[in-house]
């Protein structure tokens, strides 16, 4: 369904430059919408190209690479990976890193067999081993939940989409003052209303579909760990740091657990902050966390407090 949408997109966008580019489909201009059939073939070409080599163009994007062995902190990450996924009933994936101070992860892949999971060394430095389990769970849970090959598709198309309106924008400013006529503004002004919001629509409809998925994955993470705190401490940690990470694009950014540009519109709830954002508020992922361990935020501080300054008395 939402490659049924962004398709639409791309002939809607078609149909506008051909209408005012070169006023196909009027009277006196060329019988055959041109622009259209190229946009559809852009489209079925993303969407090719999304399915068949998507993963390793996202992973490019962001300079992932292998895991060093000899280095301590991917050692450990590879074990718990690996742990997570004996958990999870999934194959092991391909487990990569990013050299980025910003603590985050993303997944991403075609299906179980050919996913892959990125870290980066920021997210290795801060956290625990029991919070970065909660980390790779999520990302395993996306890869679970097949939410992987759904971002992945999205993510290229939303490219495609943003390419194909830039070139129709630059078109029609380049080809206005060639055209003949004044032509039927009830035509004009929708197609230009489409051409220069077509990103935005695009990147809201990608927005909706991750902060759902964005739920779901802390949820079935929890169920591969069997310990909410261990996520909710990480999501606590990586909120705290506020750290954006350098080599994400918008069109990725919906991949990763949090969102690397850190906007103050994702820490806000309501509905135009809910329309706006990538994510779900962070706040509110770690409150539903709480939750489900039973605790209240701040609640297991306190008792550890406690159980400290007891074994303390008692030394």
């Amino acid at each position: 369904m939402i490659v049924f949408c962004f398709v639409i997109f791309f002939l809607l966008v078609g149909l506008s430059v051909d209408y005012l580019y070169v006023s196909a489909l009027t009277p006196g201009g060329l019988p055959l919408p041109l622009a259209t059939a190229g946009a559809l073939l852009l489209a079925v070409f993303m969407t090719v190209t999304a399915f068949g080599y998507g993963g390793n163009l996202i992973l490019a994007s962001v300079g992932a690479e292998g895991l060093d062995i000899r280095i301590p902190e991917h050692r450990e990450l590879h074990n718990v990976v690996t742990e997570i996924a004996l958990a999870s009933g999934c194959p092991m994936p391909k487990v990569l890193v990013a050299y980025d101070a910003s603590p985050n992860a993303f997944a991403t892949g075609r299906n179980e067999a050919s996913a892959s999971i990125c870290v980066t060394t920021g997210l290795l430095a801060l956290l625990s081993r029991e919070e970065t389990q909660g980390v790779i769970a999520h990302e395993m849970a996306h890869i679970k939940n097949r939410d992987i090959l759904l971002m992945m598709l999205v993510s290229v198309l939303l490219g495609g989409v943003a390419l194909l309106a830039d070139w129709a924008q630059r078109s029609f400013l380049h080809s206005r003052h060639r055209r003949r006529g004044g032509g039927n503004l009830i035509m004009i002004i929708p197609a230009l209303l489409l051409i220069m919001f077509s990103p935005l629509i695009s990147r809201l409809l990608a927005m909706a579909v991750s902060r759902q998925r964005e739920f779901l994955a802390d949820a079935t993470a929890v169920e591969f760990t069997r310990n909410p705190m261990g996520l909710a401490k990480a999501l606590e940690k990586i909120r705290d740091a506020n750290i954006p990470f350098q080599h994400a694009s918008r069109g990725t950014a919906h991949l990763f657990i949090v969102n690397p540009f850190r906007h103050r519109l994702d820490e806000r709830d309501g509905k135009w902050s809910d329309l706006l954002s990538t994510h779900p508020p962070i706040n509110r992922r770690i409150l539903l966390l709480y939750q489900m361990a039973g605790l209240r935020p701040g609640e297991q501080q306190t008792k550890v407090a406690a159980l400290e300054s007891i074994s303390a008395t008692a030394i």
